[in-house]
């Protein structure tokens, strides 16, 4: 029994584990298509396996992430369509800096999302409902 419990265990943490990773990546990528002047994107460590300890980044009780806060930050680039992979981001705070381009269509698979921050930058498009 005790066994049965163990391998359960392993796997839920694997499951755990690929989800932060993905996560990870998906603000990676936004991390290098953007200009951060300031390096405030200084502790967006991708040999971390999960991005909660990164500043600016909030998580839920699982790891998973839920907030990202870059508001006057000084960044300029682009959205990139990996940031739709954070499946329970609630809060994409980006206002105030000079993020230009098209708004990705894969925000639209950002279902639990709250409050999206996107004002006082150089963006074009329409904001994408679910996908």
């Amino acid at each position: 029994m005790r066994f049965i419990a163990l391998v359960f265990l392993v796997g839920a943490l694997a499951i755990i584990a690929v989800e932060c990773n993905s996560e990870g990546d998906a603000l990676n990528a936004f991390k290098t298509n953007v200009a951060d002047p300031n390096n405030v994107l200084q502790s967006w460590d991708q040999t971390l396996v999960n991005p909660c300890t990164w500043f600016h980044v909030t998580c839920n009780s699982e790891n998973s992430v839920v907030r990202v806060d870059l508001d006057d930050a000084n960044l300029s680039g682009s959205l990139v369509p990996q940031l739709g992979m954070l499946n329970n981001l609630q809060y994409l705070q980006i206002q105030s800096n000079s993020i230009s381009g098209a708004i990705p269509s894969e925000l639209g698979n950002l279902t639990k999302l709250v409050s999206l921050g996107l004002e006082n930058n150089k963006l074009s498009g329409l904001i994408p409902i679910e996908a």
